[in-house]
């Protein structure tokens, strides 16, 4: 007799105007994907989007309510998946800012949620990359940089280089790369093709846009420049990205 398939600790849930309060063993986190969501966790309330995710710690009282058409990514998280250190780093904040990479996962697993893909062992190799975005580096100082990024994430389409953005901040371009790499790690170059791909991932996911379009909206050359860019990052096209969603 062939045993059931073990259910995976993932799922696309909707949340209504009824109270739901609860309590259980094991963590969870909440990664929303369309709509907003009302959650109280241990008497710290926020509404939750597509920018702001949340971290239940086990054993902590919450309830999440919502008054419009919502649904979001719920993952439990057992002890033996999450490490101490990152557990005790989450339940401080529970409520956690959702960067570019982040929402790129997210719509990533959402993709193949969708169409019933989602395997134990790609969850396995999803799990600590997603943590891992969340918990991101101690705070650092982003007075600096974050005029300049608000500006660049309204208009992705704009052709940004360095000289651009040193404008922008009234810095020299060397400046700006040592900006970007002593408060976000890495370059503008790097930053910006990151925050593109996510906003297109984005886009194919959750519109109907065609897909030349979506890659204008996004500061691309093209459809093909769109495509190259993603089959680097993620070894698919953009209409394979879109079958799998649609499917």
């Amino acid at each position: 007799m062939a045993l059931p398939a073990p259910t995976l600790p993932i799922a696309i849930r909707s949340y209504g105007a009824d109270s739901q309060v609860d309590r259980h063993d094991f963590a969870q986190v909440v990664l929303p994907l369309d709509g907003q969501l009302h959650m109280d966790i241990a008497g710290a309330g926020a509404r939750l989007d597509r920018s702001l995710g949340a971290f239940v710690e086990a054993g902590t009282r919450h309830d999440q309510i919502s008054d419009a058409a919502n649904r979001s990514i719920i993952l439990d998280l057992h002890a033996g998946d999450l490490d101490p250190r990152i557990a005790d780093c989450l339940a401080r904040r529970p409520y956690v800012a959702l960067a570019p990479e982040a929402r790129s996962l997210v719509a990533y697993m959402e993709a193949l949620t969708l169409r019933g893909g989602v395997s134990a062992h790609r969850l396995r190799l999803w799990i600590p990359l997603l943590l891992d975005t969340l918990i991101g580096e101690p705070p650092r100082p982003r007075a600096r940089l974050a005029p300049l990024l608000a500006r660049v994430e309204a208009q992705p389409a704009r052709a940004w280089t360095a000289q651009t953005m040193s404008a922008q901040l009234g810095v020299s371009a060397s400046r700006v790369h040592a900006l970007f790499q002593q408060e976000l790690g890495t370059t503008p170059r790097a930053w910006l093709s990151a925050l593109r791909l996510g906003r297109a991932r984005d886009l194919l996911v959750r519109t109907a846009l065609p897909i030349a379009e979506v890659a204008y909206c996004c500061g691309y050359a093209d459809q093909s420049a769109l495509t190259r860019a993603m089959r680097r990052a993620d070894g698919q096209t953009p209409a394979q990205l879109r079958r799998q969603t649609r499917g």
